[in-house]
C-alpha cells in the first residue's frame, strides 16, 4: 500500500478519514470476496487497522467477525495487523 504525505494545513484530518475508509474497504474486500477469495484472517486485520484510524464500522464488523473466527485466526490477524502498522 502506498503512503502519501499531505503537508497543507488542514489536511490532516480529512487524510486520516480517507486513510480510515480505503482501510474499511480493504475489510470488506477480503471479507465479502469482492475481487479476491474470501479470507477472514485479512479482512479482521484490515478492520482492525480501519477501527485504530477510527472507523467505528470496521470495529462492529471486526468483532462480528471474531465470533466467527478461532483463536488462532484471531491472533494471526492481530499479529499481521500490528505488522502492518509497524511498517506504516
Amino acid at each position: 500500500m502506498a503512503r502519501f504525505e499531505m503537508p497543507e494545513a488542514g489536511f490532516g484530518a480529512m487524510g486520516a478519514t480517507a486513510q480510515a475508509d480505503i482501510l474499511f474497504e480493504l475489510g470488506m474486500m477480503y471479507a465479502t470476496g469482492r475481487d479476491c477469495e474470501t479470507d477472514v484472517v485479512a479482512a479482521h486485520k484490515w478492520f482492525n487497522i480501519a477501527a485504530i484510524k477510527g472507523s467505528v464500522r470496521a470495529a462492529e464488523l471486526r468483532s462480528e467477525l471474531s465470533a466467527a473466527m478461532s483463536k488462532g485466526e484471531i491472533a494471526r490477524a492481530l499479529r499481521e495487523a500490528r505488522e502492518w502498522m509497524t511498517m506504516h
